[in-house]
């Protein structure tokens, strides 16, 4: 393939990871310490939904989380594997 015609991929740097959970979640509690230490390290921006507070979040993702997203596509739930995190943010 053309060196003209491959994509690149986005730096740590340049990723958000998005986490959706709710309030009194030990789940939550576990994955986001995983997940500020991986963006922290790597310089990714992170953010937290709270999908009590959002209708759609809730029908969407209720049963599933902790979700993580990566600039908004879904990653993983439940559990987060660093390891696999990291290699998604091109780390």
């Amino acid at each position: 393939m053309s060196p003209l015609l491959r994509r690149k991929s986005p730096k740590p740097a340049d990723r958000t990871v998005t986490m959706l959970g709710k309030p009194g979640c030990h789940l939550c509690d576990d994955a986001r310490e995983v997940l500020l230490r991986v963006t922290g390290e790597l310089g990714a921006a992170f953010e937290e939904k709270d999908v009590t507070q959002d209708e759609e979040l809730f029908r969407r993702y209720g049963e599933q989380i902790p979700v993580t997203l990566i600039d908004g596509r879904q990653h993983d739930f439940w559990r987060v594997d660093e390891a696999r995190l990291r290699k998604a943010l091109g780390a």
